[in-house]
């Protein structure tokens, strides 16, 4: 299967933080087939584990997160009407309109509705509605939707992956889904070189709601690197150049506290040995990935960010160039071909 194939799948399923069943299933199957064994620990990440040939048992961990921004039902009105809250970031701008699934006993179709503006005064029209004011119709009237729907059952946007021009595709939970699909690609490419250190391809949980997964996954494996795999702000004619990072030239390496030294530059001398184009994000605080509870995981771990440009981020309209997937995945299976014993002592020094 392409990474292509792979992501669309992947953007398709459904994966709330905290309910990422459907496409931890669809990751599972996909590292399986391609010849390697995935376990999960007690959270629901999913780990996959490539050998390396060092004796000393050098350790490099790379992290994605499945999860998914995403709805919970709080309640169902006397009509039928279901009103419902936010699991992590949702931008409540673009809920109107909007289909969605909620996954009941079985998937109930609905969607979002909103109030005509025929019937509306001109003061309703100039503000925004509040996300207590917005309601799911389904069509089921009280008796019905409750026996398919209770209480805390999670709700997703239905959005398939649409083929935009020049090598751009959108779709929803594409944060960070496309690193999942950068994790299989980098896996693809890995197999075709040697290397030294164990690696840790790991599909973390939770991210969106406190990057949950990565503190545990981190815990449990104790690599000597860890880089996360997210998605960062992609350029757009309203927003700062400053604040964002270019469609389409490749990943980001980010710099900052959270991010080692040697890691970033080491991720550079990687991309620029193989005429790999990159660019450079700045954090100066908090990266906001699996990175940061990757770094303070037991001891310490040297960490490093590549970001992924992304347009329209937490809507069902998040925007790709798959080139910098491809990009993004070639850089890792060469950095990680790269390591061996002796560059690792200079590399995690500071």
């Amino acid at each position: 299967m392409s990474y292509k194939e792979f992501l669309v799948q992947l953007s398709e399923a459904s994966g709330v933080s905290g309910y990422e069943g459907e496409v931890s299933d669809v990751i599972k199957k996909a590292f399986k087939e391609i010849g390697h064994e995935v376990t999960s620990d007690n959270l629901g990440n999913l780990i996959c584990f490539k050998k390396g040939k060092n004796p000393k048992g050098r350790k490099i961990m790379l992290a994605a997160h499945m999860d998914e921004v995403g709805l919970m039902v709080k309640d169902i009105d006397a009509n039928g009407f279901i009103k419902f809250t936010t699991i992590g970031g949702v931008d409540q701008r673009t809920l109107l309109c909007q289909e969605v699934i909620v996954h009941g006993k079985e998937k109930v179709y609905g969607i979002i509705g909103v109030k005509p503006p025929h019937l509306t005064t001109p003061e309703e029209r100039s503000k925004p509605l509040e996300i207590d004011n917005l309601l799911i119709d389904t069509g089921y009237d009280f008796e019905e939707i409750n026996k398919l729907v209770e209480i805390g059952d999670v709700v997703t946007i239905k959005r398939q992956v649409y083929n935009l021009q020049n090598n751009h595709i959108a779709g929803k939970a594409l944060d960070d889904r496309v690193g999942v699909a950068i994790l299989y690609y980098s896996l693809q490419e890995l197999n075709k070189l040697q290397h030294d250190v164990d690696v840790y391809f790991v599909a973390t949980v939770q991210e969106e709601v406190g990057t949950r997964g990565a503190t545990t996954s981190a815990f449990k494996i104790q690599p000597d690197i860890g880089i996360a795999i997210d998605v960062g702000f992609g350029k757009t004619p309203e927003l700062n150049q400053f604040d964002t990072i270019e469609m389409g030239k490749g990943p980001a390496f980010t710099v900052g506290p959270n991010i080692h030294p040697g890691v970033f530059n080491h991720l550079k001398t990687t991309a620029k040995d193989h005429y790999i184009p990159y660019q450079v994000e700045v954090a100066a605080n908090h990266s906001g990935t699996d990175a940061w509870p990757m770094q303070v995981s037991c001891s310490g771990v040297a960490t490093g960010v590549i970001s992924i440009p992304l347009r329209y981020m937490h809507t069902s309209v998040e925007t790709v160039n798959l080139s910098d997937v491809e990009k993004s995945g070639k850089v890792l299976a060469h950095f990680i071909a790269s390591l061996n014993d002796e560059n690792m002592e200079e590399l995690l020094c500071y």
